[in-house]
C-alpha cells in the first residue's frame, strides 16, 4: 500500500469513527418535537409536532454550525498548545473532524435533556395551577352553600373567576338581576382555603381592566 493511499484510509476510519452527528440530528430534531408537543416547555398547551420539529432544527442546527465548532476549537488549541510544549505534532485535521462530530453529537444528546427538563417542569406548574384552581372552585362552593343565601346558592354556576397571583383568586357571582355580583378573594395557598368577602360588586372583567 502507497503512502498516499495509507493516508486515505487512515482518514477515512477517522471520519467513519465521527460520523454520528447527522444521524442524531435527525433523530434528535424528531424527538425534541415530538416533546414539545407533548410537554410544552412553556405555556399551557403543546406546539404541534410540525412546528417543534421546526424551533428544533433550526435550535440543533446553531448548536451543530456554531457552537460544536467553536468548543471544538478551544480544545484542539489548548491540546495544540500541550502537544507544541512537549515537542511533539498537534492533532491532525481528520482527528480534529472526529471530535467536532463528537462534540456536535454530545450537545444534541443535552439539548433533548433541556426540553425534556423544560417540559417536566412546566407540567408540574401547569399541575400546580390546575390544584389552585379545583380548591378555589371548591372552597368558593362550600362557602356558598354554607352562607344561607338561596340568592347566591341557585346562582353559582354563574361563578367567574380570575387569577390574581400564584394560588390567589377573585371569584364573583352574579346576583339575580345580573347587574350586581356578590366576590370573593380567594387565598388557596392556606389550608384551609382562606376566603375573604370583596366589598366591591364590580364583576372580573371591570376589575381586572383597573
Amino acid at each position: 500500500m502507497t503512502p498516499g493511499e495509507r493516508f486515505w484510509t487512515s482518514r477515512l476510519r477517522w471520519r467513519l469513527r465521527g460520523a454520528t452527528q447527522w444521524p442524531a440530528f435527525v433523530v434528535v430534531t424528531l424527538v425534541e418535537g415530538a416533546l414539545m408537543d407533548a410537554l410544552p416547555p412553556v405555556g399551557t398547551t403543546g406546539l404541534n409536532l410540525i412546528e417543534g420539529v421546526l424551533i428544533a432544527t433550526f435550535a440543533n442546527l446553531f448548536l451543530v454550525g456554531a457552537v460544536a465548532p467553536f468548543l471544538t476549537r478551544r480544545l484542539t488549541d489548548r491540546r495544540a498548545l500541550a502537544l507544541e510544549a512537549a515537542g511533539a505534532p498537534g492533532p491532525a485535521q481528520a482527528e480534529r473532524e472526529v471530535l467536532q462530530d463528537r462534540m456536535a453529537t454530545a450537545l444534541l444528546l443535552a439539548g433533548v435533556l433541556a426540553v425534556l427538563a423544560a417540559g417536566l417542569g412546566n407540567r408540574q406548574v401547569i399541575v400546580s395551577e390546575t390544584d389552585a384552581t379545583e380548591e378555589n372552585a371548591r372552597a368558593v362552593s362550600d362557602y356558598v352553600e354554607r352562607s344561607g343565601d338561596d340568592e347566591l346558592v341557585r346562582n353559582r354556576d354563574t361563578a367567574n373567576t380570575i387569577r390574581l397571583g400564584d394560588g390567589y383568586f377573585r371569584t364573583c357571582i352574579a346576583r339575580d338581576d345580573r347587574d350586581r355580583f356578590f366576590c370573593l378573594f380567594v387565598d388557596t395557598r392556606k389550608d384551609p382555603a382562606k376566603i375573604v368577602e370583596d366589598p366591591s360588586a364590580e364583576p372580573n372583567t371591570i376589575y381586572r381592566g383597573r
